[in-house]
C-alpha cells in the first residue's frame, strides 16, 4: 500500500458536491479553512450529517475531522447502496439537500439504494420533496435511468424549525447513463402543483391555491394543484404551508419552482421571544410571489429551471464517452460552481455557447465515461 495522495482543497464552499465527486471519482480530498475566520467555523451540522450518510452508503470510507472542524481528510470507499437504511437528516437543512447526492452515489452503487430519510421535508432553502417528486425523477429519466425502480414516498411531512417528515427513496443502479441532446424546451402545455399544510388550517391551501390560479389561468386553461393537509403524525412538529408547483412542456421538460412558510429555526432568530410576534406571509400572498417565481423560470427558457441547473450538468458528465448537449437559462451561481468541480475533479470541460435569440445557453461536453461495475451486462 503506497502513501495516500490527498487532492488538497481550500473553503467550505460546495463542500456537498466537492465529497460526491471525490466520491464517484475515487479521489481522497484535504480541505482545510473551512470558514476558519467565521464566528462559527469549521463544518456545519448539516455537512457532518451528510459525511455520516456517506459512511452509511460506502464501505470503508474514512473521515478525519481536527477539534474545531475547520480540516477535513475524506478517503472515499465504494458506495454499496442497500436496503432498509435509515438516516436522520437533523434540522438544519432539509431532506433535499442530502438527496440530490443521493441520487448520483445510489445509481452508481453495488446493490439498489432504499432508504428512509428523516428532517425538514418542506423549507424556503432546498428544492423540496415535491419538486423531487415531479421534476428532479423525471430528469433522471432522460439519461436512460429506469422508472421501475425510481420511488420516492412521503410518509410524512416536516416544516421548519423541529421537522418530523419521513420519505422513503428508492434507487435502482445503473451500468451507464446515456448521453441526451435535449436542447428543445418546448412551450408550457399545462401546470401542476400541490400545496401542504400541517399544524394549520387547511384553507390555508385552498387560499394559496386561489391566488396562483387567479395568475395562471390568464395565461393556459390546463392548471391543476392538489392539496396535501397533514395531521396528527404525519403532520411532524412544526407549524408550516407551502406550495410546488411544476411547468410541464411539451417536448417533456418540467419547470419547477416551490417555496415553505414556517417560523425561522433557532439560529436564524436572535431572540426566541420574536417568534411569536413574527407574522408569516399571508397564503395569498405565498400563492402570487411562487406563481411570479415560476413564469420568471419560463421566461429565462432551457431545458431544466435554475435550481437543477447543477444536477443536469452533473449527470451530462458522469456518462459516457459521447457529446452530450444541453441548454439552459442564464447559468445561476450554483450552476457555474459545478461547472468548475466537474473540470476539477473529473477532468470533464464544458463548450458553453450563448444563443443571443433566445437569450438561453448551449453547453456541450463529453462524458467522463464512468460505469458501474458491479452491475452485471445483461
Amino acid at each position: 500500500m503506497g502513501k495516500t495522495e490527498y487532492k488538497k482543497l481550500k473553503g467550505g464552499q460546495s463542500l456537498r458536491q466537492r465529497l460526491l465527486l471525490a466520491t464517484l471519482s475515487s479521489t481522497p480530498i484535504l480541505v482545510e479553512d473551512i470558514r476558519a475566520d467565521e464566528i462559527w467555523p469549521g463544518l456545519q451540522p448539516h455537512e457532518v450529517s451528510f459525511l455520516r450518510l456517506l459512511e452509511k452508503v460506502c464501505d470503508d470510507c474514512r473521515v478525519e475531522i481536527n477539534e474545531t472542524g475547520t480540516k477535513l481528510k475524506y478517503k472515499p470507499g465504494i458506495v454499496m447502496g442497500g436496503k432498509s437504511l435509515v438516516h436522520d437528516c437533523g434540522v438544519s437543512r432539509s431532506i433535499g439537500y442530502f438527496m440530490e447526492p443521493l441520487l448520483l452515489l445510489g445509481l452508481f452503487s453495488k446493490k439498489p439504494l432504499t432508504i428512509r430519510l428523516k428532517g425538514i421535508t418542506n423549507d424556503s432553502k432546498d428544492p423540496s420533496v415535491d419538486t423531487f417528486l415531479t421534476t428532479t425523477l423525471p430528469i433522471l429519466k432522460h439519461f436512460g435511468v429506469p422508472s421501475e425502480g425510481l420511488k420516492l414516498k412521503i410518509e410524512s411531512r416536516g416544516a421548519p424549525p423541529q421537522g418530523g417528515g419521513e420519505v422513503l427513496l428508492s434507487i435502482p443502479m445503473v451500468q451507464s447513463l446515456n448521453a441526451v441532446t435535449w436542447t428543445d424546451e418546448g412551450m408550457v402545455k399545462r401546470i401542476r402543483g400541490v400545496t401542504f399544510s400541517t399544524r394549520v388550517s387547511s384553507q390555508f391551501e385552498h387560499a394559496m391555491i386561489f391566488s396562483a390560479r387567479g395568475i395562471f389561468n390568464r395565461l393556459l386553461p390546463d392548471v391543476h394543484i392538489s392539496t396535501d393537509h397533514k395531521a396528527g403524525p404525519q403532520a411532524g412538529n412544526s407549524p408550516g404551508y407551502g406550495i410546488s408547483l411544476v411547468a410541464e412542456t411539451t417536448s417533456g421538460c418540467c419547470i419547477s419552482a416551490d417555496t415553505a412558510v414556517s417560523y425561522a429555526r433557532g439560529e436564524e432568530t436572535a431572540e426566541l421571544e420574536d417568534l411569536e410576534k413574527k407574522e408569516l406571509m399571508p397564503p395569498e400572498d405565498v400563492g402570487v410571489q411562487i406563481a411570479s417565481v415560476l413564469l420568471g423560470e419560463i421566461e429565462q427558457g432551457g431545458v431544466v429551471d435554475s435550481t437543477h441547473q447543477g444536477l443536469l450538468f452533473l449527470l451530462c458528465a458522469l456518462c459516457p464517452q459521447d457529446i452530450s448537449k444541453v441548454r439552459v437559462g442564464k447559468l445561476s451561481p450554483y450552476g457555474i460552481e459545478t461547472l468548475r468541480n466537474i473540470r476539477d475533479f473529473l477532468g470533464v470541460k464544458f463548450v458553453i455557447k450563448p444563443d443571443p435569440s433566445t437569450g438561453t445557453v448551449i453547453l456541450k461536453c463529453l462524458g467522463c465515461g464512468l460505469r458501474n461495475l458491479s452491475r452485471k451486462v445483461s
